[in-house]
């Protein structure tokens, strides 16, 4: 089969089974160097207006100074999560992305970069009953680490 007649009957298929993909970019407006928004509630709408019963959600943060992760919303763990990513990517040490010998970034934010890059810019969760799968304490939580800015993520819906 040639790759345009494959291209056509995965088409064909895709018609049939009433397969969708539904693209949005969504905006928030942040009002911290650090902060986490839980915005599972958001997703949740998103996929309810994508018309997908059962598949997938792809989430990706479009900034390498955001990250989107799981975890359960709930203040003590949420001030543990700023703790640690403190204590473990230090701001003040003498990063290159900081020095202008080195780098032409004026913002001095290599310590978002390397915390976007720890926690991860994007998700795959499964898609049940028109709703994102989660456990019973799971959140969906986007990281500021550079704020306060404008901050977009791609969430692509799949499934039928």
């Amino acid at each position: 089969m040639s790759s345009a007649t494959s291209k056509v009957a995965e088409i064909g298929l895709a018609q049939e089974t009433g397969f969708k993909m539904f693209n949005r970019i969504v905006d928030w407006i942040t009002s911290d160097r650090m902060q986490l928004i839980n915005i599972t509630d958001r997703i949740n709408e998103i996929v309810r207006k994508s018309g997908v019963r059962e598949g997938m959600v792809h989430l990706q943060s479009l900034h390498t100074t955001t990250a989107v992760f799981i975890n359960e919303w709930q203040d003590a763990l949420l001030q543990d999560v700023r703790t640690c990513l403190d204590d473990l990517i230090n701001r003040e040490n003498p990063w290159r992305h900081n020095n202008p010998e080195y780098s032409d970034c004026e913002r001095k934010n290599a310590d978002s970069h390397l915390r976007g890059m720890i926690m991860g810019q994007s998700l795959c969760l499964q898609v049940r009953n028109s709703t994102v799968l989660l456990g019973t304490w799971q959140s969906i939580i986007l990281a500021e680490f550079d704020g306060p800015r404008s901050r977009s993520m791609s969430v692509q819906v799949s499934g039928v």
